[in-house]
C-alpha cells in the first residue's frame, strides 16, 4: 500500500544520472561502502529535512538505511533491550509490532482519535514506557494529523520518563489541503524523537533507501552499532540519489506529485462514489496515499479483501491493521497509480460484482 506512481517517475532523468555516475566511478568507489551512508547524500538528505520538514540537523546525524525494517532494527539494537515496553498506535502498521515482537520488544497498543495517537492513555497503560512509534503527519493508516496539543503531550511524556520517540514520516511530503505540516522533531526540544525517513513513497520501493535522524549525543552510540549490524547501502545507488537531489530533480518531482495526487485522489473518489454509493463511504483526509472505504452494512473487511485478490484486486483490510479490539470494517485502498476517473469507475464495478 502506498505504492508512489510509477507512470510519472523521470526515467530518462533517472537513466541519464545513473549513466553519468557509472562512468565516473573510480577504483576508490568500487571498496565498501560507508556503513552510515554516502557523506555526500547525508548532507544531501539534512539540507533538505532543514526547508522540507523543520527539521534541523547536521550530516553526522544522518544514518543511511536499507528500509524501514532496518532503521527500526537498528534504534532497537541500539536504544532498547529485550522486555522493554514500548506504545504503538492502534490500529497501525503491521510489520511494526512483527519487528517489535521478533526483537522480544513488548508492544503497549494506543488508540488512535481524530486527533491521532490518544497520549493520555498511553499515560494510563503504560506511563513508564522506553520509547512510542507514532506516525504524526498522516498516521497510517487512518491518515488523521497528530494535533498540537497531543503532539505537546507527547514531548512532556517523553521527556519526563526520559523515553524514545520514533517518528516515522513515511509520506508526510504528501499534504492537499495546506502545506506540509512541520515534523513533531522541529518541536523538540529536550532531545527525545529520532526521526526516520523513506524513499520508498517519494521515488520508488526498489531503491532500498531510507533515512534515520539521531540526537547529537547519541551519533556515537549509533555509529557503533551501525559498524557492528550493517553493510552499507550500494554507493552506486546512493550516487544517483544524490545526484537527483542536488540538481534538484527531487524536489521539483515532489511537489508535481503532490498536485497529480491530489488531482488523482479527487478523481479516484468521485468514480467510485458514482458506482459504490450506498455500500461505501469515503473517509475525508487531509493527505496521505490512500482512501479509506467505510463498508456500509454487515460485510467484512477480510472477506472482501481475500475475493478481490482473487480477483486481482489489490486493497488492505482496516481489521488487519487492528492490535487488539475491533474496528468498523473498511478498505484501505492505494489511489496514486489510478489515473482517471473513468479508471476508478471501471475498478469499482469490479468491487461492485464482489460486494
Amino acid at each position: 500500500m502506498g505504492l508512489p506512481a510509477l507512470d510519472t517517475f523521470p526515467r530518462k532523468i533517472w537513466a541519464r544520472l545513473g549513466a553519468r555516475c557509472v562512468r565516473a566511478m573510480q577504483p576508490a568507489d568500487m571498496v565498501h561502502p560507508a556503513v552510515s551512508g554516502l557523506p555526500a547524500l547525508r548532507a544531501e538528505i539534512a539540507a533538505y529535512l532543514q526547508v522540507s520538514r523543520g527539521i534541523c540537523c547536521s550530516p553526522s546525524q544522518v544514518f543511511v538505511t536499507s528500509g524501514y525494517r532496518h532503521t527500526i532494527a537498528l534504534i532497537v539494537h541500539t536504544l532498547l533491550k529485550a522486555g522493554d515496553r514500548v506504545w504503538l498506535e492502534n490500529p497501525g502498521y503491521p510489520p511494526t509490532r512483527e519487528l517489535f515482537r521478533h526483537m522480544q520488544i513488548a508492544t503497549v497498543p494506543v488508540p488512535v482519535d481524530r486527533d491521532g495517537l490518544v497520549v493520555s492513555d498511553g499515560i494510563r497503560q503504560a506511563p513508564g514506557a522506553c520509547a512510542a512509534v507514532v506516525t504524526p503527519a498522516h498516521q497510517s493508516p487512518l491518515c488523521v494529523s497528530l494535533s498540537l496539543p497531543r503532539r505537546q503531550a507527547l514531548l512532556d511524556w517523553a521527556a519526563g520518563n526520559d523515553a524514545s520517540i520514533i517518528e516515522d514520516d513515511y509520506d508526510g511530503e504528501y499534504r492537499y489541503v495546506s502545506r506540509p505540516l512541520p515534523a513533531l522533531q522541529s518541536l523538540d526540544r529536550e532531545g527525545r524523537v529520532l526521526y526516520a525517513g523513506t524513499f520508498s513513497k517519494m521515488l520508488f520501493p526498489s531503491l532500498r533507501l531510507a533515512y534515520l535522524i539521531v540526537l547529537e549525543a547519541e551519533v556515537a552510540r549509533f555509529e557503533e552499532m551501525t559498524e557492528a549490524m550493517a553493510a552499507g547501502s550500494p554507493e552506486l545507488t546512493q550516487a544517483v540519489v544524490t545526484a537527483f537531489i542536488t540538481e534538484g530533480h527531487f524536489a521539483r518531482h515532489i511537489q508535481r506529485m503532490r498536485r497529480l495526487y491530489a488531482e488523482r485522489r479527487e478523481m479516484t473518489a468521485a468514480g467510485l462514489e458514482s458506482v459504490l454509493a450506498g455500500h461505501v463511504s469515503i473517509d475525508s483526509q487531509p493527505g496521505g496515499m490512500h482512501l479509506i472505504l467505510r463498508l456500509l452494512g454487515e460485510r467484512s473487511d477480510r472477506e472482501l479483501v481475500a475475493l478481490m485478490r482473487r480477483e486481482g484486486l489489490y486493497a488492505e483490510a482496516l481489521t488487519d491493521w487492528m492490535i487488539e479490539g475491533e474496528a468498523a470494517p473498511a478498505l484501505l485502498l492505494n489511489f496514486t497509480n489510478i489515473d482517471s476517473q473513468r479508471t476508478a469507475e471501471t475498478l469499482a464495478r469490479r468491487i461492485l460484482k464482489l460486494l
